[in-house]
């Protein structure tokens, strides 16, 4: 791991949301992934990032 944020890849975002999603910290998951998709190659793999990581505050559901 590197200690200068700016040296860090789409992919150490992308590992770090899976580790958040596997931790059950959902909004942490979406911000690292949102990261990864600002410094993805291609608008379609930004959108792919979106997509399996989406905002837990417009998808939360109520439960009792």
């Amino acid at each position: 791991m590197t200690h200068d944020p700016a040296d860090l890849t789409a992919a150490d975002y992308l590992d770090s949301a899976r580790e958040m999603t596997a931790a059950n910290r959902p909004y942490l998951a979406h911000l690292l992934a949102e990261e990864a998709a600002q410094r993805a190659t291609t608008s379609a793999t930004a959108a792919g990032i979106r997509a399996t990581f989406p905002d837990p505050t417009t998808t939360w559901t109520e439960t009792d």
